[in-house]
């Protein structure tokens, strides 16, 4: 072969090679897709960001006004929300003014009230971070730390179906006791050299309080929604019967769906929509609790489902529990 020749030849060889390398190293024409994938996954971090300490740019209102102008019948908060470190910092640091038990429900909580008038859910720390829960996917205390995860995984899903949530710690000697009503104290006492209460609510014993450190106690505290927002509560018709034995009817009928279908609100509108995205964010937490729910009242159906009491969540995360899907994969079409 020619000099010329073999010039020619590795030439087209090279060529060959560098077009091989773009191909398979950049993945060709799905290269500039999967730049843009990453675009925009840079720019929903970056929206999804929230700064330390962040404080209101104006002072025309508080941050619960803020807060309270967001709620709408399809959303807590909207999409672009650079406010939201400053209202969860108000949260994280706001002087309790008031508090009190907790509103009805199975399980500790404390109702408190914030300077400027705004209401929280305190939820106690009750397990150490590392801890598993054993036995039923529902079993066990309410862990406040999945309150936390579960806002953050709704912001990151774009829901924006559940109430604000930040974690706190509270002094009870210095914060709560001297504020906290004579209900609420009754329910205080020491365990060795441990602050503990136990509140009022469906399991709440004095035999088993929450318990802080000293007097520093790690809990969530979830931003009360508007009341002129009230609430409605529904069984879910996913929920499971917690009896031994005694099956609920989705568990055994394949075709439950169709029964649903037909039953208001689901035979319209973006209710069972909602269901079935509940369960697929109920599965990724690992929630199986969810035998009731909350919309808003008077919606005809139209109103989201809120998603509420995510504490039952993170509990093993060795365990994946199907049978929190059945909305998907028994309505799917």
């Amino acid at each position: 072969m020619k000099l010329k020749q073999r010039v020619v030849l590795l030439a087209a060889l090279l060529v060959v090679l560098i077009l091989a390398k773009v191909f398979l190293l950049d993945g060709g024409e799905g290269s500039a897709a999967s730049r843009q994938d990453q675009r925009a996954f840079q720019r929903m971090e970056a929206g999804l960001r929230l700064r330390r300490g962040a404080q209101l740019d104006h002072t025309l209102q508080s941050p619960w006004e803020v807060a309270a102008q967001w709620v709408g019948p399809r959303e807590v908060y909207p999409d672009e929300t650079p406010e939201l470190g400053a209202v969860l910092s108000a949260m994280a640091t706001g002087r309790v003014e008031r508090a009190d038990v907790g509103y009805k429900g199975t399980q500790l909580k404390a109702l408190l009230v914030l300077e400027g008038g705004q209401k929280v859910v305190f939820k106690p720390r009750r397990y150490s971070r590392d801890h598993v829960v054993e036995g039923e996917p529902y079993a066990g205390y309410d862990r406040h730390n999945a309150e936390v995860a579960a806002f953050h995984l709704d912001r990151i899903l774009g829901f924006r179906r559940a109430p604000l949530v930040v974690g706190r710690f509270m002094n009870l000697r210095t914060e709560i006791k001297p504020v906290a009503t004579d209900q609420l104290l009754s329910t205080f006492l020491m365990q060795g050299n441990n602050t503990c209460f136990y509140g009022k609510c469906y399991y709440c014993r004095e035999s088993e309080p929450a318990c802080a450190e000293g007097e520093v106690m790690e809990g969530s505290v979830t931003l009360w929604l508007p009341d002129v927002w009230p609430l409605q509560k529904h069984r879910h018709p996913w929920g499971r019967t917690y009896r031994e034995g005694k099956l609920a009817r989705w568990e055994y009928d394949e075709s439950y769906c169709e029964a649903v279908k037909k039953t208001a609100p689901y035979d319209s509108g973006p209710r069972l929509l909602d269901v079935i995205d509940t369960a697929i964010f109920d599965y990724l937490i690992g929630n199986a609790d969810r035998h009731h729910y909350e919309s808003f009242q008077d919606d005809g159906g139209a109103s989201m489902l809120i998603l509420l009491d995510n504490a039952k969540s993170f509990g093993n995360p060795t365990q994946d529990e199907r049978s929190i899907l059945a909305p998907v994969y028994q309505c799917c079409m």
